[in-house]
């Protein structure tokens, strides 16, 4: 049975739709909004609701209104769209609903009609600042930053004593890459604020992609001198210089970090690397035990580093060795994170030590069961270790916690199927084919092995359809072409088919003798005894079928039927020996002949 192993924004929006999932009457929003190409038709008016009475005209918009407004705390924006598209039928001079269309229209993800009602809104009152506000923030998510930065420029006029206005425009300034124009916003609004950590570190940032740093260190040297027992800004400053190369400055800074926090994991890795590169390979180890026996150290950065031990085992065994102590440290200084267990299982598992894999995984699931890829690993390894049981056993639990995936019942079917037990080994195949989109090579799989399974079970039909499928996917599946051929041969029926499916898995694997035992049956059944005969001494000709008890079988009925009664009686004896169980063979043997199949029933 072969089994596989399976190795382990820009997004596009469709902001600018022309047809929307909601009511639009405005003749307004087809005027100002329409992505349509103008046509020379007669314009369409939109009805209009008319309302003679002031009063009553007022409780009806008012009555709109707040129903917009309720349906946009409740959530439902698209709704609430809609009863704000109505108010300003009845008020279409009204800022506000402009602004919460807006709004609305951000939630949505349509940044086009966003904008266009924000400007409405801030045009209709040009005093109102959280029009103002609405209006950078729909230029933001049109990425119209240029256009943002000046509405936050005039905000900041407008209202001096307000720093984030002015901090907003130098923020979209750097969006725009603007970067010169930015930092100068930054050190405008830093000689109001004073040393800030959040606008020194906008500023270094903007003097990195100005080649400036010298100037980006001083900004972080700054927060330092302010807080002179910080370790992070000390890290910060350490990666400045790390990363423009100048690794005598990172080292002094790291080390100076280490004085605060002798355990400070990442100053410990940089060091780390630093040792790595001149070749100190015991100061290098040093330090990055140190890093991972200290628990403060995340253990996804962990992880993430050990990893490449698994590539790099094949090429030097020593990184075993390295990464098995790793991942000890790992486990040690995480004890209760089931990721650890399974750090060290993979490791294991990538080294062929599976009995340490599994009991590491065991943990693992103990420790958070909701993790699919360690139970895949465990049905990897108990399929191959060729341990029907237990892979039954742990499919069985795959398969109901995680419905949707494949392989769990997929490797169910293969349990059910090596241990015969037939009839849940179609019905798991059956699931795995509902179940998550697989590869075509994996259906394929499973319809082979529906073919051996129904073929058990007696449903011929299905067995037969079941193969037919295999082979739309896999024509040149040299196992399907002989299973398929060699049952249909038994069954004695579409012979001709059959003699050619098995001719092909020869073409396929000439040296394999079980394919030319079929092929040689496939031919006598035909009745063609003398090319029967040829296949079925090639094969012979291996040692290890003169040991197979049906092969010598075979041979016995061929040559019987070829009239060599004493050789056939010698081979039909010899198979009994070899172990040979099937049911017309004893009587071959008392009686002196062959027995048909339908004789033996």
């Amino acid at each position: 049975m072969r089994i596989r192993r399976i190795e382990g924004n820009n997004r596009a929006r469709s902001y600018f739709r022309c047809v929307m999932r909601i009511s639009m009457p405005l003749l307004l929003f087809t005027v100002l909004f329409s992505c349509r190409t103008p046509r020379k038709t007669t314009a369409f008016t939109p009805p209009r609701i008319y309302i003679k009475d002031p009063a009553l005209l007022e409780q009806r918009a008012d009555s709109i209104f707040f129903a917009a407004q309720r349906s946009k705390i409740l959530g439902d924006y698209r709704t609430a769209i809609t009863q704000f598209s109505d108010y300003l039928r009845l008020k279409k001079n009204n800022p506000t609903a402009y602004y919460e269309l807006s709004r609305l229209f951000v939630e949505v993800h349509n940044p086009g009609y966003a904008l266009g009602f924000a400007r409405r809104a801030a045009s209709l009152d040009t005093a109102n600042k959280w029009f103002q506000i609405t209006l950078a923030d729909a230029f933001g998510v049109n990425s119209m930053y240029d256009s943002a930065a000046n509405v936050y420029d005039n905000l900041s006029k407008r209202y001096p004593s307000n720093d984030e206005y002015l901090y907003n425009k130098g923020m979209f300034l750097a969006k725009a890459e603007k970067n010169s124009a930015a930092l100068d916003v930054f050190d405008q609004l830093e000689q109001k604020t004073g040393v800030v950590e959040e606008l020194a570190y906008q500023k270094q940032r903007l003097l990195l992609k100005l080649d400036r740093v010298d100037d980006a260190a001083a900004e972080i040297q700054k927060l330092i001198n302010q807080n002179p027992g910080e370790t992070r800004f000390y890290l910060v400053l350490g990666d400045i210089y790390n990363a423009n190369d100048r690794t005598d400055e990172a080292k002094a800074i790291y080390n100076t970090a280490l004085g605060l926090d002798s355990s400070n994991p990442r100053a410990l890795i940089a060091l780390a690397g630093y040792a790595k590169k001149e070749g100190n390979y015991k100061e290098y180890w040093a330090y990055l035990t140190r890093a991972f026996a200290n628990p403060e150290y995340s253990i996804d950065e962990k992880v993430a580093y050990v990893y490449p031990y698994l590539q790099m085992q094949g090429v030097d065994s020593s990184k075993l060795k390295e990464g098995l102590q790793l991942a000890q440290l790992v486990i040690q200084a995480h004890p209760d994170e089931a990721k650890a267990y399974a750090l060290q299982a993979d490791m294991y598992s990538q080294a062929g030590q599976l009995d340490s894999a599994l009991v590491d995984y065991n943990k693992a699931v103990t420790l958070d069961s909701t993790r699919y890829t360690v139970w895949y690993q465990m049905m990897w390894i108990y399929s191959r270790r060729e341990d029907p049981n237990n892979l039954l056993r742990v499919s069985t639990i795959v398969a109901k916690k995680f419905p949707q995936e494949f392989m769990g019942h997929y490797f169910k079917g293969v349990a059910d199927f090596l241990l015969q037990n037939y009839p849940a080994a179609i019905d798991a195949l059956n699931s795995s084919l509902m179940a998550s989109k697989a590869e075509k090579g994996m259906k394929a799989d499973v319809y082979s092995l529906l073919g051996d399974a129904y073929h058990a079970t007696g449903q011929h039909s299905q067995s037969d359809s079941s193969y037919d499928r295999a082979l739309a996917i896999t024509p040149n599946d040299a196992t399907v072409l002989n299973n398929y051929s060699y049952y249909l041969s038994l069954r004695g029926e579409q012979l001709n088919k059959a003699e050619e499916m098995s001719r092909r898995s020869l073409e396929l694997e000439p040296a394999s003798t079980n394919y030319m035992d079929t092929y040689a049956w496939v031919l006598f059944r035909l009745g063609k005894y003398d090319q029967a005969k040829q296949w079925m001494e090639k094969a012979l000709q291996a040692k290890d079928a003169m040991q197979n008890p049906n092969m010598l079988e075979h041979y016995g009925d061929i040559l019987f039927n070829l009239h060599e009664v004493e050789k056939a009686m010698e081979y039909w004896q010899l198979a009994k020996e070899k172990g040979a169980t099937s049911v017309g063979l004893a009587r071959k043997i008392a009686e002196k002949r062959y027995i048909l199949a339908t004789e033996r029933e």
